[in-house]
């Protein structure tokens, strides 16, 4: 007969083996991604500083040493830009520096630093105006699975050394089974903790519905103490659009953004698509921009733009609301004197031979178009896309574009996306000239009729633009 002991040393033996099994088995489970690329990973915002058409890049914004980067396209002016990172809900330490923009299109960078997770604001500014991006520094978001995982097995890591000792000292047999059943408790809740964190929902970004602070943005779910009935969404936003002058400054393009409900500043909008607001833009003779206001203050948006025709200019607003999903505004801006700012129009036109075909429009069916801009597959993405196509219509006949573009009932802004990153990594950004040189996008048309269509690009740090006109039938009655 074997001494009690050695029976007591097999008994944990056999313990070790299960708590290893089991181990193996979460390690090889899923991982959660809790705090994947939506949280830390990079913010891209475009920005149209004056004359300047920068994409403003903050990388994998985390408290300790912020890296901003600051790409230019062809016609940006060389010369410095004043950075700061400001934070908003606490104090903390504001970080300042430059950024030395260069002869040449390409990326520039500086490094601040943040002390504190929650929402801070990058202040960007060319010694006139001042953008002010709203951005979150992540904190690291723990689920209830994960505490369980990690916990588990801190505990049956700690109650194995139990264990074993209770096994060599005590000279009854039962001691033991308390450390042991305690022990493979704590190996089950590990174990289902890190099965749970694999297959379980993920939490929703910080910010998505609620407004963050630096409270509730390392929270999992801080709506959890809201009812069950509360509605996320927000009221539509009213755009009131109006020329600025300003002695000694070139004209500008003043934007106001208000709750429909309240008629208070609407400061919670998401970057969408790379910007904080797309702005879209039609001249009386077709021209198109396609800008992205600067944020002045809250709900205050400006843009410098060389309008150098009289007329009636239809303009469109693309912007995401915290809550309330991406929302298009449109209005209207009379120019009647020539207020030409000047500046380089950095989505200028296409190389000669660049070309938009069209398979057969038929409205309420897809439509294939395929904007071709000549020379290799060296493309590069343009607002976290390979190409963007804007299209305005059915055009009444004998009007101006422009005043039609502002009363036709169609706008559309669609994209050719760019290939699906491997999970967890970053998409490709401006660095990445791997694309094209055809480009196809798929639309509906609603309604037929006559439209204008843009179809953009980018090459060599310049944004190209490819306008055309698409005749659309009427399909047949369903």
């Amino acid at each position: 007969m074997q001494p009690p002991l050695i029976v007591r040393l097999r008994g944990v033996c056999l313990v070790i083996g299960v708590l290893c099994v089991a181990l193996l088995g979460s390690w090889f489970a899923p991982q959660a991604r809790a705090d994947g690329a939506a949280a830390g990973g990079d913010l891209t915002v475009a920005q149209s500083l004056g004359a300047r058409e920068l994409t403003v890049v903050v990388r994998r914004a985390e408290a300790g040493p912020l890296r901003v980067e600051v790409v230019t396209h062809v016609g940006t002016a060389a010369g410095t830009l004043a950075v700061s990172a400001v934070p908003v809900d606490l104090g903390g330490e504001t970080s300042t520096g430059t950024v030395e923009l260069g002869d040449r299109p390409g990326i520039y960078a500086a490094t601040l630093r943040v002390d504190h997770a929650g929402p801070w604001e990058l202040t960007v500014s060319d010694g006139e105006r001042t953008a002010r991006i709203p951005f979150l520094v992540a904190a690291r978001v723990v689920t209830p699975w994960e505490r369980a995982a990690y916990g588990g097995f801190f505990a049956a890591g700690a109650l194995l050394l139990v264990a074993l000792g209770t096994a060599l000292l005590s000279k009854r047999g039962w001691p033991t089974l308390i450390p042991v059943a305690a022990l493979i408790a704590a190996v089950t809740v590990g174990t289902t903790g890190a099965v749970l964190s694999g297959h379980a929902p993920q939490p929703r970004p910080a910010g998505s519905l609620l407004d963050p602070t630096s409270g509730n943005i390392g929270d999992p779910y801080p709506e959890r103490g809201l009812p069950l009935t509360t509605n996320y969404s927000r009221p539509p936003v009213n755009l009131t659009v109006r020329g600025q002058t300003e002695a000694g400054k070139p004209p500008e393009v003043a934007l106001s953004l208000t709750d429909s409900a309240t008629g208070r500043p609407v400061d919670d909008l998401l970057v969408n698509d790379d910007a904080l607001l797309h702005l879209m833009v039609v001249s009386p003779s077709g021209r198109l921009w396609h800008r992205h206001p600067v944020r002045v203050s809250p709900g205050e948006y400006r843009v410098s733009l060389g309008l150098g025709e009289s007329g009636d200019y239809a303009v469109a607003a693309e912007i995401a609301r915290r809550g309330g999903g991406v929302q298009l505004l449109r209005s209207a801006l009379r120019i009647t004197a020539r207020t030409d700012s000047g500046a380089a129009d950095p989505t200028g036109s296409a190389p000669g031979g660049a070309t938009v075909t069209v398979t057969e429009a038929v409205s309420g069916e897809p439509t294939t178009l395929t904007a071709t801009f000549g020379g290799a597959a060296d493309l590069q993405p343009w607002l976290g896309m390979v190409g963007h196509l804007i299209a305005v219509g059915p055009l009444p006949e004998g009007a101006p574009a422009g005043t039609a573009a502002a009363t036709v009932p169609i706008w559309a802004h669609a994209h050719a996306m760019a290939p699906l990153p491997a999970l967890g990594a970053q998409p490709p950004d401006e660095s990445v000239a791997a694309f094209g040189p055809n480009v196809a996008f798929t639309f509906t048309f609603p309604l037929p009729g006559r439209y204008l269509v843009w179809a953009q690009a980018e090459r060599g740090y310049s944004v190209m633009t490819v306008p055309a006109t698409v005749d659309v039938r009427a399909g047949v009655p369903q």
